[in-house]
Order: C-alpha cells, then sequence, then structure tokens
C-alpha cells in the first residue's frame, strides 16, 4: 500500500496546487481580450500532445545540478531537487496543468454575460464579481478540473519516471510499482495494484461526477429563482 498512499499524496498536493494556480489562468484566458493568448493556450495545452518522456526529459534537465531550477533549489535549501517528491510534485504539475485550466475556461466562459453585465452595473469589480458570480456558476467545472487533475497526476507513468526515478517510499508511485511487478514477471502482484488502483479511480470518479450533477442543478435552479 506504500506507493499506492504514495500516489495518492501526490495526486492531492498536485489538485490543491492547480487549482490555485488554474483559477487566475483559466479566468484571463476566458476573459481577456488579448489577441495573443492564443499562443498562451497552446503552451497550457503543450502536455496533451507532448510524449510524456520528452516533457519529463526537459523536466529533468531543468532540475538538475546544472539546470537553473536545480542550481536555484541546491542554494535555497541545500540539496537536488531531482528524484525527490517535491520534483515529482513541481513535474505533475506541468504535465497535469491543460487538465486543470481547459475545464476551468471552459466553464467561466459558459457564463451568461448578461449576468456579468449586470454585476458590472450594480458596481460590483471583478473580483467580487468572479467570486459571487462566475464562480458559484462554475462549481461543476472546478470539480470536474479537480476530478481530472486528480485522476490524471494518480496514474502518471512517464513523467514520474523520467524525474522521480524508482525510490521507494520517496518516488515510487503505483504505477511505477505495477511496472516492476511486471518487469519481475510477477503478473499476480501487478494485478492486484492494479484492479486496486482501478476500483479507487472508478469510485472516486463516481462519486465526485455524482456529487457534481447534483451541486449543478442546485446551483442553476437557485440563479433561475432569483
Amino acid at each position: 500500500m506504500e506507493s499506492l498512499l504514495l500516489s495518492i499524496r501526490l495526486a492531492v498536493c498536485v489538485s490543491a496546487i492547480l487549482l490555485v494556480i488554474g483559477l487566475p489562468l483559466a479566468y484571463w484566458l476566458a476573459y481577456s481580450p488579448w489577441r495573443g493568448k492564443f499562443l498562451v493556450e497552446a503552451v497550457v495545452a503543450l502536455p496533451l500532445v507532448l510524449p510524456p518522456t520528452v516533457l519529463g526529459f526537459y523536466v529533468l534537465v531543468a532540475m538538475g545540478a546544472r539546470g537553473p531550477l536545480g542550481k536555484l533549489w541546491q542554494a535555497a535549501f541545500g540539496h537536488g531537487l531531482a528524484f525527490t517528491f517535491t520534483g515529482l510534485v513541481i513535474a505533475s504539475v506541468l504535465y497535469s496543468l491543460p487538465f486543470t485550466v481547459q475545464p476551468l475556461v471552459a466553464s467561466f466562459a459558459s457564463v451568461d454575460r448578461k449576468l456579468l453585465d449586470a454585476s458590472a452595473i450594480l458596481g460590483s469589480g471583478a473580483l467580487r464579481t468572479f467570486r459571487r458570480v462566475i464562480l458559484p456558476l462554475s462549481v461543476p467545472g472546478v470539480i470536474t478540473a479537480l476530478v481530472l487533475s486528480f485522476a490524471h497526476t494518480l496514474g502518471e507513468f512517464g513523467v514520474v519516471l523520467m524525474v522521480g526515478g524508482n525510490l521507494a517510499g520517496v518516488t515510487r508511485t503505483v504505477s511505477i510499482d505495477i511496472y516492476d511487478h511486471v518487469q519481475s514477471l510477477n503478473y499476480a502482484a501487478a494485478n492486484h495494484l492494479a484492479l486496486i488502483l482501478l476500483a479507487f479511480s472508478f469510485v472516486v470518479l463516481v462519486i465526485v461526477y455524482g456529487v457534481n450533477r447534483r451541486i449543478g442543478r442546485r446551483v442553476w435552479s437557485s440563479w433561475s429563482a432569483r
């Protein structure tokens, strides 16, 4: 269970960080009038098309002893960043970024502009409008973003292997553990872990999407009644 608990811990950390980063970034992408924002959208979506080993390689280079991020980390904390849990978190944040930002952008952009105009007419600023209008109406999108980032991080393999290696209790996630068992021809152990991960992921998705649907209905019904 050590590798599974490590994977869950990694997924929780990454999902929380991505929510903090993703909310303002998604808001800017949804409402910014800047014509060149498609360049930012392309950068955000890049992990969707890049092979995990390519992204993992460049992140590993950046975190290495001669890399810019590795040098800064070494100077600040006195130890390297590659092949550590913190390095895994940073790499996973980059790899799972589009799975958080894109659902948020779609949810924010779907909010009726008339509600935003009404909020502005009533004297609400951008922050107050976001907190009182956009965010409540986007709760289903926020939950979807959290679920996708959590599930995607939970099953990561390529980036985790490149950046974290295979250190028991530190960077050996459940996907790496399954790979190790397959490499050693221990299919029974691999199947056991795979079934646990499959069942856990399925239960999480069922619960969250069920709650998501109920919350979405309540939010829209409450706004329709106003």
